[in-house]
């Protein structure tokens, strides 16, 4: 028997079938010549089945595909505030308004103005850092993994960095705190256990080799029980005493107290600053509510160990990154104004009878179908572990539809309406939803009910 797959089309035969051959004069080449390949390609892998809409549809269909936007925004109504799959926080207004200022025109990233000659980009940031902070001295690097990897190149390669077992943390998408410590040239010493380590456990593990201390904050989980673990006020103590250095990862870079809104547990830069160690680590694009960008912060001869470092080059910030920390850093002169103009400050110590109010404006615009109810929000990004938000939610029901079908649906439209499924139900969290997209949302949701 003759295979299927012999009797599909060839390349060039499809290109010149009218319909095909059409899209050329709408689109450029390489586009529809791609688009040709790949719908060739499922047809193959479907046995030699040919598209049941036709060729022509079904490259017409795979042309707009590619062509749109692979990357683009969503609207998060899954309530999860710092959703590192949906890229974490959604920047301020001054802060996308600093990019796209910058994005149009040249700019001084690395020219001094004053003096007429090159500057450092380094420099951007700085005043604004050690203004906000009190530290002597401020370094900002493309990611959080970045700067860490950074501080244990510039204070402890070749030599021994010790922490605790119990933070040996994997921090997300299976990268982990000794593989990051591996590649930096720095030996990793461990002490303790899991569940306890004390001052003694570092003092015996100090020798000749020794370079750092290293303290790592457990930002994404708890241990609870019969724990014990050494402060970082401790930790520098024991390290000034041995003439080392002093690391604390602090993960999240909380620079304001939000207790009064219940989360609390969460150390803040300040706090971290204030214990004595040479540096800390952290990232822009959580609690702080910027872009995605690592911070070090702390003593002069420390942060400038790292600046110096060779890989400080490799893993520099590029423009728009400065730009729209810049822009986020300054609104926190204001504490009021930064928990009111950046969206996660926004969103975390919202009162809920304004979300309660969003989501009963959002059930009323989809009508039949949906109900309001209490639920819970999360911090997310590793944040504020176990912690959770009162919330409203508006809970869909269908029906007709599954609420996996349904959830698909949502995602499908245009933008992208991201849910959570709850006890077999669709909810979605207005926390997240900002609040002039609660029309465009029940719009989807009325379209994807009734589809």
């Amino acid at each position: 028997m003759t295979d299927p797959r012999r009797r599909l089309p060839a390349v060039e035969a499809l290109l010149a079938e009218p319909d095909v051959a059409a899209l050329l004069a709408a689109h450029p080449r390489s586009l529809v010549l791609r688009a040709v390949r790949e719908t060739i390609d499922v047809a193959r892998a479907n046995g030699g089945t040919a598209p049941p809409e036709g060729w022509g549809r079904a490259v017409l269909a795979k042309v707009r595909r590619l062509a749109a936007p692979s990357f683009g925004p969503v609207i998060n109504a899954a309530g999860v505030v710092l959703h590192t799959n949906l890229g974490r926080a959604p920047l301020a207004r001054p802060a996308i308004e600093a990019m796209a200022r910058i994005a149009g025109a040249y700019s001084n990233l690395e020219y001094d103005l004053a003096r007429g000659a090159r500057g450092s980009r380094h420099g951007l940031c700085r005043g604004l850092l050690t203004e906000l902070t009190g530290a002597e001295d401020a370094l900002v690097v493309n990611n959080a993994a970045s700067a860490l990897l950074l501080a244990l190149s510039g204070l402890a390669r070749d030599g021994d960095a010790v922490v605790s077992r119990g933070e040996l943390v994997e921090i997300g998408g299976a990268f982990r705190i000794p593989d990051i410590m591996a590649r930096s040239g720095a030996k990793l010493v461990e002490v303790g256990t899991t569940n306890r380590t004390h001052p003694k456990d570092y003092e015996g593990a100090i020798g000749p080799a020794t370079r750092l201390l290293l303290k790592v904050h457990r930002s994404n989980f708890r241990v609870t029980g019969f724990t014990s673990e050494v402060p970082a006020r401790d930790i520098a103590a024991m390290a000034r005493g041995a003439g080392i250095a002093s690391l604390f990862d602090l993960g999240s870079g909380l620079l304001l107290d939000l207790s009064a809104w219940g989360l609390a547990g969460e150390p803040s830069v300040g706090e971290a600053l204030a214990s004595g160690v040479d540096a800390v680590v952290f990232s822009g694009d959580k609690l702080l509510g910027g872009p995605q960008a690592g911070i070090l912060l702390g003593t002069k001869p420390a942060i400038d160990a790292c600046r110096t470092d060779p890989l400080a080059r490799a893993v520099r910030s590029d423009k728009f990154t400065l730009a729209a920390l810049e822009a986020t850093l300054a609104l926190y002169r204001d504490p009021e104004i930064a928990r009111r103009e950046i969206p996660v400050l926004r969103m975390l110590t919202e009162d809920v009878t304004q979300i309660r109010r969003r989501a009963e404006a959002l059930h009323k615009g989809v009508g039949k179908g949906s109900d309001v109810i209490e639920g819970e929000s999360e911090v997310g990004g590793g944040s504020f572990p176990g912690k959770t938000l009162k919330t409203w939610l508006v809970q869909l029901t269908s029906d007709h539809l599954t609420s996996e079908v349904l959830a698909a649906r949502l995602r499908a439209t245009d933008p992208p309406v991201i849910v959570r499924i709850a006890d077999d139900h669709v909810v979605l969290d207005p926390r997240t939803i900002f609040p002039d997209q609660i029309e465009q949302v029940a719009r989807a949701v009325r379209a994807a009910l009734d589809a």
